[in-house]
């Protein structure tokens, strides 16, 4: 997994030195502690010396405290990022989306508000699951990948997120054909057909395509429905002509004597050409 690192820069300047204190005070109760301000620079340093060792859960309580301390300074705006990139480290990703949202609402106009998007998409990116299961998630990580190729489509960020797009696609296009296969495999094929359906018309440049368009002419053949199962073959064969699938198409046709036939006034032909 690809994981973009701040700009040196961003993480710590030179002038920066380290330390967080906690000071005791000098009156009668030698048991009664005083809390004393730290400067910024170092607890800034502080935290970045942890992350930099790769302590990554030690570092968000420090970055936490740069801006309870200090928070109209420039450190304090760094810290809410970088806490968020420790969280997203240690896979707490609920809290790096928030911590990331809330820079993004705090700072819009900020010079790393890119990365701060970036880190939303890749914490849902990375909360996947498998296709058996529920894909809101899913969802969520496709807009905000989409979010970062729209605002930030020459970054570095965007290059990653249009290839994360392209597999959340192929992701949520294997989901509706599992449930697609488990209607299909039930009988319930009106059921089946609005699942490869989707597969179609909203995810046809995905690995998924071949085998849906087989599955609607098995589906179709099942309802009796000929012209639609034949011109399903027809655009597997026109598209995949080399393909395991245009073969079990084919043979399930020909069973019939039946040959793949393209009715052109058919929804498969017109969603084929909307795209192509």
């Amino acid at each position: 997994m690809l994981h973009f690192q701040f700009p040196a820069a961003f993480v710590r300047s030179a002038a920066l030195a380290a330390a967080l204190v906690l000071a005791a005070c000098s009156g009668d109760d030698a048991d009664e502690l005083e809390y004393v301000e730290t400067p910024v620079e170092e607890l800034y340093n502080n935290a970045v010396n942890e992350l930099e060792d790769g302590n990554y859960r030690a570092a968000v309580p420090l970055f936490d405290e740069v801006e309870r301390q200090h928070p109209y300074s420039v450190w304090a705006r760094r810290a809410i990022l970088m806490g968020a990139f420790c969280q997203y480290q240690v896979n707490e990703y609920d809290s790096a989306i928030i911590g990331a949202q809330r820079f993004i609402a705090l700072h819009p106009g900020n010079p790393d508000v890119g990365y701060a998007y970036y880190l939303v998409a890749l914490s849902f990116y990375e909360q996947i699951t498998d296709v058996a299961r529920d894909q809101r998630t899913t969802e969520r990580a496709l807009r905000a990948l989409e979010e970062v190729v729209r605002r930030f489509p020459d970054s570095e960020y965007a290059r990653d997120a249009r290839l994360k797009v392209d597999l959340t696609y192929d992701h949520l296009a294997g989901k509706e054909m599992h449930i697609g296969r488990w209607y299909l495999n039930r009988g319930q094929y009106v059921a089946a057909i609005n699942r490869f359906r989707t597969v179609i018309t909203r995810y046809q440049t995905t690995t998924h395509t071949a085998e849906a368009l087989h599955r609607l002419s098995e589906a179709y053949m099942a309802l009796g429905v000929q012209h639609e199962a034949q011109t399903a073959a027809a655009v597997l064969g026109y598209n995949y002509p080399g393909s395991e699938w245009y073969e079990y198409s084919y043979a399930l046709l020909a069973n019939d004597g039946l040959q793949p036939l393209e009715d052109e006034g058919s929804w498969i032909s017109r969603a084929w050409q909307s795209v192509f």
